[in-house]
């Protein structure tokens, strides 16, 4: 007997077999049975949505290119103001409760041009934790962006920050100041990429239009932490120096307020806390002065 002749009789016996048992099932059973196919068939087609990804898979829904639209806010709306005041947040991976006091808190002053946000959105890396951030953070009545930090780079957490965000290092003007926004994590890429990127400050540099007047940096980890490039330490404040009159520079990561002064030319890298300490650092600059404050809830 051939191999297709005995794949038909068993297809037939098979066929067979499951008529019978049908035909021996309880009128109740098969009520039960029919009322399952129905509910199953009406659950399936509601799509992806109903399926838990792997947690490090990179597939992002929701808001997206999210620096480049809040870019273009801030841009638009600082416009031709003498007078600049942004808020300063950081480290807000696994405080979700202390995040939206700190997102409401912000929006009650009614005064804040802008938010920085110094990166450790997540603390896993998670697709999921940028999602949850992301839903507390777009409660800002204010344009906000967020710089990349090191536990934002663990897993796939980098693919998704730049599915969500976009590019790790970037750049804004508002009004007369020029804010430059560094990936400074060069630990977590095992120092086997130009973090800090050299060539994207030189480009950025050349690219400061004429009505800059003063600039300040913005980063996760400063100079002479375990996760900066230390080697390169010297050339960085070189070259972040040859902005217009750099004023100060900002960083996160130690979850603690305080104020560094990493080099001799006294130029202060204000730190942030985290959320878990429900701090925030707010910045007034004026095309001749500036104040900083900090402030806790």
């Amino acid at each position: 007997m051939s191999h297709s002749c005995l794949l038909r009789k068993s297809k037939v016996f098979c066929d067979s077999l499951f008529f019978y048992i049908c035909s021996r099932i309880h009128p109740i059973m098969k009520t039960i049975i029919t009322y399952f196919l129905l509910m199953l068939s009406l659950v399936l087609p509601l799509g992806c949505d109903m399926i838990e990804y792997h947690p490090y898979a990179t597939r992002v829904t929701g808001d997206t290119d999210l620096t480049r639209r809040m870019i273009e806010r801030i841009e638009t709306e600082c416009a031709g103001k003498d007078t600049l005041r942004f808020a300063v947040i950081s480290d807000t991976q696994r405080w979700y409760d202390e995040t939206k006091l700190l997102v409401n808190a912000i929006n009650a002053r009614g005064d804040v041009d802008f938010v920085i946000h110094l990166g450790d959105q997540s603390d896993f890396g998670l697709t999921e934790e940028f999602k949850w951030q992301r839903k507390l953070l777009m409660g800002f009545q204010m344009p906000y962006v967020c710089i990349i930090g090191n536990h934002d780079c663990l897993g796939t957490g980098e693919d998704v920050y730049h599915k969500m965000y976009g590019d790790d290092n970037f750049s804004f003007n508002a009004s007369f100041l020029h804010v430059l926004c560094l990936n400074t994590n060069a630990f977590e890429y095992d120092y086997s990429q130009a973090i800090p990127d050299f060539s994207f400050i030189k480009d950025d540099l050349a690219a400061v239009p004429d009505s800059v007047m003063r600039t300040v940096v913005a980063m996760h980890a400063i100079p002479y932490t375990e996760q900066f490039n230390n080697n390169v330490a010297d050339y960085f404040d070189y070259m972040l120096n040859q902005f217009p009159q750099l004023l100060f520079c900002m960083g996160g990561h130690d979850h603690h307020v305080g104020i560094d002064y990493p080099y001799e030319n006294g130029v202060p890298y204000y730190k942030s806390g985290s959320a878990k300490s429900l701090a925030y650092l707010l910045f007034t600059i004026t095309r001749s002065t500036y104040r900083y404050e900090a402030f806790d809830l």
